[in-house]
């Protein structure tokens, strides 16, 4: 149908005063009228602000008015496009005193009389309101009235143009898949379809590719505003001819289109909430809203038949008899497949308006041509279905059923479109007006009555119906998802695990070179120990010798010897040995002369009758075991002083300590205090001044000196007899001539008299010869001296 412009385009400025709301600001029109006032738009506002718009930067809200009937025009449906922004009160030149909240939001409707017109207006809108804020300043309205006047004479150039407005119907079938041919058959019923969705362009879009389905329907929709609006039924003529080359006669021809929106029956693409009340009216049968508050939702069961939720991409249908009568078909279900499958492979995410391969197949001329098919074979079928079950029967019927034999059509076509939707079809408004503009037509000899995929189940639906579902599930994604995750875990797993035996194998090489430097180190310390004492036996060094030392610095390097500072302090401590030496040789010398000197001038305290008991013996033994005391007492000091001492020295001080006592010897016997034995032998034994033996003292010859003598030395704090040990563990022991080292020549009585006496070197003294002389000489004991004991058994 041909739409005569009737009506020039209308420019509003909607503002949103924060106390009174949404309101008109300014009406751009013919000069000497005001629109909006003469046709009671007092809801447009709403409508040009939708919910939620604040939400967003830019927003565009589609919707339906009504013009009233003058004498000149019939009342009519318009169709309105509002674009919504907003802008920061801060930011504006002119600022007023209504402008109190920090925003300020307005939108800019363009209203006309054809839907074609509203897409074509969609982006010169979007561009001049934003021009129009870029001012920043409200007041000044020249960029809008330049605007439509740009509009009323690009409508005056222009002539009709057969362009359909809505989404895109790849995106629509992408999404909705089978349920879109459910919805195409839903609108031809006409059940309350409610659209919801936050995005009010979105919304709308998807309810005008809808009807756009419907081969011009969106040519006629002037009463769709309105319930109360029935211009189209009314005024359409029924098609008297038929040319099969126009495509829009063969249409008329065919009833088309279906009148969705008439009496009864309203379409609102965005509907505000200030319109329930004419949805819930009695006189309002069937419509096809939208709205973007989800107040809707929670009476869902009063305000729609069946949901179709945007945000979710659901449908809920609340009838049951709805839902039955909208049952796919296995031909519809197949044939739908079809398409989606197409649609599916040649998609392309980043133009899904035109299919990749950029053919016919899977564009939108293709989808519409499909579904125009499709409805032209319901057409076909339905009417051919009237032809095979009259309502009354009679002679035309059979006329009809022998005509219908004649075109050799097998069965009821109508049947794969669903009984129970072609039942509830035949009750709608629009079923009637269709059955009244083709009563005498024999559509059928024009169109097959047939299904475009006609036929029963067979097991390629199965198979498709499978894959389909399969396809729904997303599984592929999922899988590769899971398999993408999985793969990730094990790399993830294989690195740490790659790691951890790295680190493993690491460890235990570190630990294998510590073991063999620690076993290197052990072995050169074994050797090095080795090496030691191997040199021990001459190393001029005894502190070497010892095996706590070697024990313990057995792994410490030996430190470097300076041999030249070695002999020096080998010559120095030699220097200090020899004046040392010297010194008590010399205090020696000394100490001899005056024990010599009173040896001759004292007198004998005890003489006795006997001749040799008058000898000086026993002075000189006096003298000579002070002798042998003061020697000991050296050599004993010399001796603890090399005993402990671990410094070089300490072998150095020994050789010393022999030298000492091999001197003294020498200097007793240069002084006459030893003589040797053949000097003895021959010389006279009352003349020769040699001490008396220790070993004499038990004889009975010499009894009473031996016991005066240990009654002076008890007197004096001394010991009489003690046993002298030098440094080496020698001591002095008195011989005779006779005896030897200690052999007793004497008769038994005698030798029997001396075992009763304890011997100085056993604790046991034995008695000698009167006449024997003192020899002293070194004989090797224990280390530690052993004290004797005198006759009288004291120590």
């Amino acid at each position: 149908m041909v739409v005569q412009h009737k009506q020039d385009p209308i420019v509003l400025v909607i503002d949103f005063h924060h106390a009174r709301g949404p309101e008109i600001e300014h009406c751009i029109a013919d000069e000497g009228t005001d629109p909006a006032t003469e046709n009671d738009w007092s809801l447009l506002p709403f409508m040009a602000l939708s919910d939620g718009a604040h939400l967003s930067t830019e927003e565009f809200s589609y919707f339906t008015l009504c013009r009233k009937s003058t004498s000149t025009i019939p009342e009519t449906s318009l169709f309105g496009i509002a674009c919504s922004r907003q802008i920061d009160s801060s930011l504006l030149i002119n600022r007023s005193a209504d402008v109190t909240r920090s925003t300020v939001q307005k939108a800019v409707v363009v209203v006309t009389d054809s839907p074609q017109r509203v897409g074509q207006l969609r982006e010169k809108l979007s561009v001049v309101t934003s021009a129009w804020f870029a001012q920043r300043d409200f007041s000044d309205v020249d960029i809008l009235k330049k605007f439509r006047e740009g509009l009323v004479i690009a409508l005056l150039n222009d002539g009709p143009k057969d362009q359909n407005l809505g989404l895109s119907l790849r995106e629509m079938i992408h999404e909705f898949k089978f349920q879109t041919l459910v919805l195409f058959k839903a609108l031809l019923l006409q059940p309350k379809m409610l659209f919801f969705g936050t995005r009010c362009e979105r919304l709308c879009m998807i309810q005008f590719s809808l009807i756009s389905l419907i081969p011009g329907l969106i040519n006629s929709l002037q009463d769709c505003a309105d319930p109360a609006f029935d211009t189209y039924s009314q005024t359409v003529e029924k098609p008297t001819s038929l040319k099969t080359s126009d495509r829009s006669s063969l249409l008329a021809y065919m009833g088309l289109p279906l009148q969705i929106f008439g009496k009864g029956s309203m379409f609102g693409p965005y509907t505000p909430l200030q319109l329930l009340d004419l949805l819930a009216d009695d006189g309002t049968k069937s419509y096809v809203v939208g709205s973007t508050n989800s107040l809707l939702l929670q009476q869902k069961d009063r305000y729609s038949d069946i949901l179709i939720n945007l945000d979710e991409d659901s449908i809920v249908i609340n009838s049951p008899s709805l839902r039955s009568a909208l049952v796919l078909s296995a031909a519809d279900r197949r044939w739908i497949d079809l398409l989606t499958q197409i649609v599916n492979d040649t998609w392309d995410e980043e133009h899904p308006s035109q299919p990749k391969t950029l053919g016919f197949m899977g564009s939108e001329e293709f989808i519409r041509l499909q579904f125009e098919e499709y409805l032209l074979a319901l057409l076909s079928s339905m009417k051919y279905h009237e032809e095979l079950y009259p309502c009354d029967v009679g002679e035309s019927g059979h006329r009809s059923r022998t005509q219908l034999q004649n075109l050799n059509i097998e069965g009821d076509p109508a049947i794969d479109f669903n009984t129970e939707f072609l039942t509830q079809w035949k009750t709608t408004s629009n079923y009637a007006l269709f059955s009244r503009l083709t009563s005498d037509a024999l559509l059928f000899s024009i169109t097959e009555p047939r299904h475009p995929n006609a036929g029963g189940l067979t097991i390629e639906d199965v198979q498709r119906r499978l894959a389909q579902q399969v396809a729904d599930l997303h599984l592929d994604e999922r899988v590769r998802e899971g398999r993408e995750a999985l793969n990730r875990h094990i790399s993830t797993g294989q690195k740490k695990v790659s790691a951890a035996f790295t680190s493993f194998w690491s460890d235990i090489e570190t630990m294998r070179e510590a073991q063999r430097k620690r076993n290197e180190e052990k072995t050169a310390s074994q050797s090095q120990r080795t090496s030691i004492d191997k040199e021990i036996p001459t190393s001029p060094t005894p502190s070497s010798q010892d095996p706590a030392d070697a024990s313990w610095f057995a792994g410490r390097q030996r430190p470097s010897v300076d041999m030249t500072q070695a002999q020096a302090s080998v010559t120095v401590a030699s220097q200090k040995a020899t004046s040392y030496l010297s010194s008590w040789g010399s205090w020696a010398s000394e100490k001899r002369r005056e024990w010599q000197d009173k040896r001759a001038t004292s007198p004998n305290p005890n003489p006795t009758p006997n001749a040799e008991s008058t000898s000086p013996s026993t002075p000189v033994l006096s003298v000579v075991t002070e002798t042998a005391e003061l020697d000991r007492g050296r050599r004993g000091s010399t001796q603890h002083n090399s005993e402990g001492n671990d410094s070089p020295e300490g072998g150095l001080t020994r050789s010393t300590s022999r030298r000492k006592r091999w001197s003294n010897i020498l200097l007793r016997r240069d002084s006459g205090e030893f003589q040797r034995h053949d000097d003895v032998s021959t010389s006279d034994s009352v003349e020769t001044p040699f001490p008396k033996s220790p070993l004499s003292q038990g004889f009975p010859a010499y009894a009473d000196d031996a016991e005066h003598k240990q009654t002076q030395d008890v007197q004096d704090g001394k010991t009489a007899r003690q046993e002298t040990v030098d440094a080496d563990g020698f001591s002095s022991v008195a011989l005779t001539p006779n005896e030897g080292l200690g052999l007793s020549l004497r008769t038994e009585e005698t030798v029997s008299q001396t075992q009763k006496e304890p011997t100085p070197s056993s604790g046991v003294e034995v008695d000698t010869w009167p006449e024997d002389l003192v020899t002293a000489l070194p004989v090797k004991e224990e280390a530690h001296p052993v004290q004797s004991k005198d006759s009288s058994g004291t120590n």
